[in-house]
């Protein structure tokens, strides 16, 4: 044991003399990992997102001087390749901190490395309330509303719905399992008369959408949770749609609007749908025209929400840089914690108490236009809105 904290506490010692070496450098090194070959329907404008933000950051004079340089590696989904990438990241490349990530277990296992290793960590998109919660670590920060902040936004327009039998489909892993956990636990805290009636679980990436349909209507639910996204969620809408699933029913649907998830539906995007999402075309802030100005000049092509998560996890990245100046984990994390900076959807904090970020989300309803999904009456929520109380954090997260 006392070996072991001896070796751990070299190893931190090297790895700080590593950190400080790189900053002594004309050029600051940041890993970013993500599921570029599983996922590129976001994780390709999440990419782009990212270049234009170091493009950025380099053409304002980079970090107190120094050049961005963002060391790019694909984990291919698999946790255990997410972690090798990691390890090869902070001891091949000497990167002052990791970013990234997409899939919530591939989050926890990145975020498990950079506890063990005293790597910084800004996780970009996994949604897992355990990534800032019951996993959460001192060197572990999240961009992206978590499950528990887009299931309340949900739950507040769910919970004016008369339904009162419930069905949910969710992917079976970390994400799904989540996400239908918290959109219960708070839907029934608001609606004690509602009943859960059917729960089907199928693996993400290989939904069987007729089975799964046929499960569900058997239930005879008034109101159905949807957690699914992108090829399963097409797979799920096309089979609801020619069984009649969704016809006089109710159906809430994490991430739903988000262009890279909704734009496949096409002809076939089912109306009314409440969902999260990102509905570019009718934002009109200074901030996202800005943001969305840059981004047609460079791409020629409009951003989905993956561009925003890429874009803002590269400019919080070089903020927190800037703010410490250094490439010391300890100080990386003192710089973080209260930490407020612009965004494109308006100003963001990342919260001490659980290193959580205030991003928000838009919530809307799906409608057919022109052949096309897209969102509509939406609204931005604030993700400082949707958080709870300090003290039921406390309970949640593990002292550090």
């Amino acid at each position: 044991m006392q070996r072991s904290k001896l070796l751990g506490t070299a190893l931190a010692i090297v790895i700080g003399g590593m950190a400080q070496s790189a900053f002594a450098q004309s050029e600051i090194k940041i890993g970013e990992i993500n599921s570029y070959s599983l996922l590129p329907a976001f994780t390709e404008p999440y990419r782009k997102g990212w270049q234009l933000a170091v493009e950025e950051v380099n053409g304002a004079g980079g970090i107190n001087g120094k050049k961005l340089v963002v060391v790019s590696k694909d984990d291919g989904g698999k946790p255990a390749d997410a972690q090798t990438a990691a390890n090869e990241l902070v001891s091949s490349e000497n990167v002052a901190m990791l970013t990234g990530t997409f899939l919530s277990n591939i989050g926890l296992a990145v975020s498990d490395f950079a506890n063990q290793k005293k790597v910084f960590f800004l996780a970009a998109e996994p949604l897992t309330d355990a990534i800032t919660w019951s996993k959460g670590n001192r060197y572990t920060f999240r961009l992206r509303p978590s499950n528990y902040m887009q299931a309340a936004m949900l739950v507040e327009e769910a919970a004016k719905l008369p339904a009162k039998r419930w069905a949910t489909i969710a992917p079976n892993y970390e994400y799904g399992q989540s996400a239908v956990s918290v959109f219960k636990k708070l839907m029934s805290e608001k609606r004690p008369d509602i009943q859960w009636v059917d729960e089907q679980w199928p693996p993400q990436g290989k939904i069987d959408a007729g089975p799964v349909v046929q499960a569900v209507a058997a239930a005879n639910p008034e109101a159905i949770l949807n957690v699914t996204f992108g090829a399963d969620l097409v797979k799920l809408v096309r089979e609801g749609n020619t069984r009649g699933l969704f016809k006089d029913r109710a159906v809430v649907s994490f991430l739903t609007g988000e262009p890279e998830y909704l734009d496949p539906l096409k002809e076939e995007t089912p109306a009314g749908w409440i969902v999260t999402g990102y509905p570019w075309y009718s934002i009109k802030t200074p901030e996202h025209d800005a943001f969305l100005k840059a981004y047609q000049s460079k791409y020629n092509d409009y951003p989905r929400l993956g561009s925003i998560v890429g874009y803002q996890t590269i400019k919080a990245a070089a903020a927190i840089l800037a703010k410490a100046n250094s490439t010391d984990p300890e100080k990386l994390i003192a710089a973080t914690e209260g930490l407020s900076m612009p965004s494109p959807f308006g100003e963001i904090t990342f919260r001490k108490i659980d290193h959580q970020s205030t991003l928000g989300a838009y919530v809307g309803k799906t409608a057919l236009k022109d052949g096309k999904g897209v969102m509509v009456d939406s609204v931005y929520r604030k993700g400082s809105d949707y958080l709870p109380s300090d003290a039921e954090v406390d309970k949640l997260r593990p002292k550090d």
